[in-house]
């Protein structure tokens, strides 16, 4: 029997969501700090759209005031990556890709504003429903991870604020083109950062002009290429055959994903309570019925390459 394309589309989406879930677990393995960690990931995936064509087209094409625009949401990509990976490296992977599911919460906050669109009561209320299983989490955790806890909540809060942003302006360039400019801003944003992050945040700083040992490298290509421009040309093509729906409820998987891996590759259920799960399980909960309660939205482009594992890639 022949694989209709939305069965197909199916399969693809939610491959992308493995992938992306992978993200965590690959930053838990880098064995460098938060910073060069995400320098590289970010430097790779340029280096990589740096060679097609239709990028250089877009960027010359685009008015400078967009391309400062994109550029100032590409910082805020790097400080969601520097706090996401700084959240791992604090906690553990399962810790952190909670945290990025309350991204859902904050963006349900932050988006009418920034993105121009009515309020919801409901999303409100969904978001609301997600605090009893936050304090369940940071009593479910050792007291030594509550920092990793507080820096991956601020990580899901600069996903809401980019995820909106490039929301309101993603009809007016390629996507592509867009991805490219975000990350080649932010790693010049990291770079500039680098001198004072001993000062600032010594967990997270870290060489960046030294080449990574070998076990970093092919780690570090996995998390560019397999992690971030594979499940992008993927979604593309599996967005063309799927509702809006089905696309937001497969993304909505992405922390469940990241947390079976985490206990099957790194058994972190010995470092967590139940207390911690019990949280998890609201927390996902919640996240998992935002498709339900939101406002029906149109399909639209993927949210931009690698920013948040593409997050909220409905409009």
């Amino acid at each position: 029997m022949p694989m209709t394309d939305s069965r197909k589309a199916f399969l693809q989406i939610h491959f992308c969501v493995l992938l992306w879930g992978f993200t965590a677990i690959l930053g838990k393995l880098i064995t460098l700090p938060a910073l060069p960690l995400v320098w590289w990931r970010m430097l790779l995936v340029v280096a990589a759209l740096s060679c097609v064509p239709r990028v250089w087209r877009g960027l010359q094409a685009m008015p400078g005031r967009l391309l400062l625009a994109y550029a100032g949401i590409g910082v805020l990509v790097s400080l969601h990556w520097l706090t996401f990976y700084g959240a791992i490296k604090l906690a553990n992977a399962s810790v952190g890709a909670t945290c990025m599911a309350l991204a859902t919460v904050f963006t349900a906050l932050v988006e009418p504003r920034l993105a121009g669109r009515r309020f919801s009561t409901r999303e409100l209320a969904l978001g609301l429903a997600v605090l009893p299983g936050v304090a369940l989490v940071v009593g479910g955790v050792p007291h030594g991870m509550r920092l990793g806890i507080a820096v991956g909540t601020l990580s899901a809060l600069f996903v809401a604020l980019f995820g909106s942003l490039n929301k309101r302006l993603v009809e007016h360039a390629d996507p592509l083109t867009v991805t490219a400019l975000e990350l080649g801003a932010g790693t010049l944003a990291m770079t500039a950062l680098a001198p004072l992050m001993p000062h600032l945040f010594p967990a997270f700083a870290g060489e960046l002009f030294v080449l990574p040992g070998q076990h970093d490298a092919l780690y570090l290509l996995a998390l560019a290429l397999a992690c971030t421009l594979l499940p992008f040309a993927l979604s593309l093509a599996a967005l063309r055959h799927m509702s809006a729906f089905a696309a937001q409820l497969a993304v909505n998987l992405e922390p469940v994903y990241a947390i079976v891996l985490a206990i099957l590759l790194l058994g972190e259920q010995h470092e967590l309570t139940p207390a911690f799960y019990g949280g998890v399980a609201i927390i996902l909960g919640a996240v998992l019925a935002y498709p339900l309660v939101a406002r029906p939205r149109r399909l639209q482009h993927v949210e931009m390459l690698g920013t948040a594992e593409a997050r909220d890639i409905t409009e």
